[in-house]
């Protein structure tokens, strides 16, 4: 069997009302930021037969990708970065018998909703390390990148990784391309979060953008994993459109750990 990525279910309380134009108007978000100014369109989604709830597809125009259930031994093989340079595999990076991880794929070092994700996942690290849960952090870029992320944002060095080549992200089949970097509607999400964004950007530099510049193109996606069972997927549908934290936490809590 294997597991669908999807993007998040949409609930009849879900707001698909855009911000207002003054709101929208009043933030300045530089080009290489992605953002579209397009509105959300309504989708609907339903869950899949003998899936956990979060698992769904789409019943519109909404892309699903097939994730097989022996992805963890394929990306395991995977080898990145630590931020201090030294290489890793990813089976290396938490317990494959019975250990908890959650693996959230930034878009790259020099995108500022990604370090507005960055600070997120700082302010719940503490929340996942009383409930066993290893978090790892990767963005595309070199490790020098990655300190310049770590230094300013910043962020824990032991929990943040660096993958040049976007090894991972071409295994996990995230997202890439101009349409999703600057043209989806998904990345309207971002005007909700404005505040959180130029707090996290407070000491942002450029520099931390890859030197291959075709690498901002590529988008991130979130995955929990207990040893090697894959629980939780999803990608990122455009720029900015991160997972949401409650159900990585509604996860994480529901699944005892080692």
């Amino acid at each position: 069997m294997a597991k669908m990525i999807s993007p998040p279910i949409l609930t009849s309380s879900t707001s698909l009302v855009f911000p207002s134009t003054h709101f929208r108007n009043s933030l300045h978000f530089p080009p290489y930021l992605g953002v579209s100014t397009k509105p959300i369109s309504s989708r609907r989604f339903v869950a899949e037969p003998g899936r956990r709830s979060l698992v769904a597809k789409a019943t519109s125009t909404a892309t699903t990708a097939v994730v097989p259930d022996h992805i963890a031994d394929v990306l395991g093989e995977v080898c990145i970065f630590t931020a201090a340079g030294q290489p890793v595999k990813f089976e290396d990076l938490w317990d494959q018998e019975e250990g908890m991880a959650v693996v959230a794929l930034l878009r790259h070092f020099g995108c500022p909703c990604c370090w507005e994700l960055a600070a997120t996942l700082k302010e719940s690290k503490e929340k996942f390390d009383s409930a066993g849960v290893k978090l790892i952090a990767v963005g595309v870029g070199t490790p020098d990148k990655a300190q310049l992320l770590a230094e300013r944002l910043p962020f824990p060095l032991d929990s943040l990784y660096a993958d040049p080549d976007r090894k991972a992200y071409d295994v996990l089949g995230l997202y890439y391309g101009l349409g999703r970097t600057f043209f989806n509607p998904a990345s309207t999400k971002v005007f909700s979060r404005g505040d959180a964004l130029k707090k996290a950007t407070k000491n942002y530099t450029i520099r931390a953008t890859p030197d291959d510049r075709s690498s901002v193109l590529q988008q991130g996606g979130t995955f929990v994993f207990k040893g090697k069972q894959l629980l939780y997927a999803r990608k990122d549908e455009g720029t900015g459109d991160h997972a949401p934290l409650d159900d990585i936490f509604d996860i994480c809590c529901k699944v005892p750990t080692a």
